[in-house]
């Protein structure tokens, strides 16, 4: 059974080698390796990640099955694009299950965890950004109700590319929508 836990301080070295694998695998092939080796370092290693899981503005939440980690996510606050117009937003900023455990119901368990989590924080638009050639994750994010609101700019290393901003009332269709 999926169980679904806040990250702790003492997961930063699991949370930065799921991170920078899972993220590596998703778009590592689409990527030069130069721009993938200069983000992943960036964003991933275990200083960065306690830096993250101590920051009082976000949660990370780590989804488990068989007391093995499969998946997390992570939501920030912070003032979103201005495409982004409901009430009280917050930012679903990662969200990733490892491909072993995908299709297995994990994401929309961990999804479910990431609204009540942002209902808690208060919030009511839950918004995120994903990868204007990822279509796996754009359609999972239709399945759950987001709507495409518009576009931003994501820099991969040196190279910039495009993200499609997606944004959901946290309200009860939605909440249908992921279940």
């Amino acid at each position: 059974m999926t169980s679904v836990r806040p990250g702790r301080l003492a997961d930063a070295a699991l949370l930065a080698e799921l991170g920078a694998r899972t993220f590596h695998e998703t778009f590592g092939a689409h990527n030069r390796a130069e721009d993938m080796a200069l983000y992943l370092g960036r964003s991933y290693g275990v200083a960065q990640q306690s830096v993250e899981l101590a920051d009082p503005s976000m949660a990370t939440l780590l989804a488990e099955l068989d007391g093995q980690v499969a998946g997390y996510a992570q939501l920030r606050s912070g003032p979103p694009p201005a495409c982004v117009e409901g009430p009280a937003p917050l930012e679903l900023w990662r969200f990733y299950v490892d491909r072993p455990w995908q299709g297995r119901g994990m994401a929309q368990a961990l999804m479910a965890a990431v609204r009540a989590e942002a209902v808690r924080r208060g919030a009511r638009t839950l918004w995120l950004c994903v990868w204007e050639r990822n279509e796996r994750a754009k359609a999972f994010y239709r399945k759950c109700g987001f709507l495409d609101v518009g576009s931003q700019p994501f820099i991969l290393g040196t190279d910039r590319q495009t993200d499609r901003v997606l944004a959901g009332a946290l309200s009860e269709t939605l909440a249908e929508a992921s279940r």
